[in-house]
């Protein structure tokens, strides 16, 4: 294939992209957006294999990488549930940055490489070559920290060492000045001391970040480390010189930030303040708005799930507001259940969606796509928090925080001005927990004690099926 169609190819495939990432801002049109995405890749991987810059005894090698990757993603998208769909998108970005770190040593070492710069174009292909690096193994490192907390297998609890800020602009100093040192290497072997040095320091500082982000802050964690993937891919593009990964990285960086700010805004919290960490604990035990006395503040009034159907069935206007604890419990295809039967009775179901509710962003409203509940129902936070004053039942499945009135009523809280969906002005709210225990927030949560709440303890699926067939049978 000439170096020209490559490039037409190439435009193509940005187009493409460009049109999925537009597909993908919406849970109707996102299969569309995929398929866009799908067919921009296919296209962007045959013109990169049969382009001018791949030779014929590099293509078998190519060729098996991609039968390995694809046999492990065909696996992954089979066993892995959608539950566990953020754990798997911070392991994704992780092997972007852990591809940018190892291209990024690998045009360093290779000499064909070196030998096509010269001068002022060599210092700014060394410039590349330690940025990239640099971000991908800040990338590499984070999201696996990412994983673990996604998954359960490191605490939610912020990791907040002494002195962390000075820690954190010590190494920042320490990596500017083994760059200068990098730059003024006069061989491989001779920059390769400072090269390692800083890939060493990138990578405790990807694990010390993430580790001081709590809980609460994970979706933004999640669309960070997409934000970071995106500008790896964009700092690999410059390493080889290619145009596709460039503009690709680029779009994915820029759409990760957008995104980011959008999560922070739905937190009223600004990025600076996640990343220094210190917000969402692991939870377990209530804690009083304002850092006051950790014991509850009044009493709560428990509702049966016989009592929840009765209610369900006797109103006009319900609202649902899921929850991590809808995921954990996977009792999605329940509420759908539960909401096909009340809306063949002539009930208005709509479901509440917060921008920060589960681990990433969209998480519930993945979960409500894969369980064929219609995408017309599922409104955004801002599109429904006017209705809850006209709603008989607002149903909390799994939810705490963002459905604390704490955020809007006590100025002392640490969620204090954070936008929530406002259940407590509904005829009668009904909260879903296996426990009393607080949110990631790690705040007690005023809406349990009022008046027109009910709390229906145990674990979701079990009690929503004890609902659906109370409905049935009634």
């Amino acid at each position: 294939m000439s170096e020209s169609l490559t490039i037409v190819a190439y435009i193509g495939a940005t187009i493409l992209f460009i049109l999925s990432l537009g597909g993908l801002s919406h849970p109707e049109s996102a299969r569309r957006g995929n398929l866009y995405g799908m067919i921009g890749m296919g296209i962007a991987v045959l013109a990169t294999i049969f382009g001018p810059h791949v030779t014929t005894i590099g293509i078998p090698w190519i060729i098996g990488a991609m039968v390995v990757g694809g046999a492990i993603g065909l696996y992954a998208a089979r066993v892995v549930q959608m539950t566990q769909m953020p754990e798997l998108v911070a392991l994704m970005h992780s092997l972007v940055g852990l591809a940018a770190t190892l291209v990024g040593y690998a045009s360093y070492i290779d000499p064909a490489a070196s030998a096509n710069f010269s001068g002022a174009e060599k210092a700014i292909h060394e410039v590349e070559i330690y940025i990239g690096i640099l971000i991908g193994a800040v990338t590499f490192s984070g999201s696996i920290i990412a994983f673990g907390k996604l998954s359960g297998r490191i605490g939610g609890k912020p990791l907040l060492l002494p002195a962390r800020h000075f820690l954190n602009l010590a190494g920042l100093l320490i990596v500017i000045y083994f760059g200068a040192q990098f730059l003024k290497a006069h061989s491989v072997n001779e920059g390769m001391t400072p090269l390692i040095v800083m890939t060493v320091i990138a990578l405790l500082f990807g694990i010390h970040m993430v580790m001081a982000i709590g809980g609460a802050d994970m979706p933004v964690v999640v669309s960070m480390l997409n934000s970071y993937s995106g500008w790896a891919a964009a700092a690999t593009g410059f390493m080889l010189s290619n145009d596709l990964l460039i503009v690709t990285g680029a779009l994915v960086g820029s759409s990760g930030a957008i995104l980011s700010y959008i999560m922070c805004r739905a937190m009223n919290r600004n990025f600076i303040s996640v990343i220094a960490g210190g917000f969402g604990s692991e939870g377990g035990k209530p804690a009083a708005a304002g850092g006051g006395s950790t014991e509850p503040q009044g009493e709560v009034v428990p509702v049966s799930a016989l009592e929840t159907g009765e209610l369900l069935r006797e109103a006009k206007n319900v609202i649902i507001v899921p929850g991590y604890g809808m995921a954990v419990a996977q009792a999605q295809h329940t509420v759908y259940e539960i909401t096909k039967h009340l809306r063949e009775k002539g009930v208005n179901v709509r479901f509440g969606i917060h921008p920060v509710a589960g681990r990433m962003p969209g998480h519930m409203n993945v979960l409500l796509a894969e369980a064929k509940v219609p995408y017309d129902i599922v409104m955004e936070m801002d599109e429904i928090n006017d209705d809850f004053g006209d709603t008989d039942v607002a149903m909390v499945i799994g939810a705490n925080d963002i459905v604390n009135p704490a955020a809007m009523e006590d100025p002392t809280s640490p969620i204090a001005g954070m936008p929530v969906l406002e259940v407590w002005k509904a005829k009668t709210s009904i909260v879903m927990k296996r426990s009393m225990a607080s949110g990631y927030a790690g705040v007690d949560n005023p809406l349990f004690y009022k008046d027109n709440n009910r709390m229906l303890f145990g674990d979701a699926k079990k009690m929503l099926d004890e609902v659906l067939v109370a409905l049935k049978t009634a």
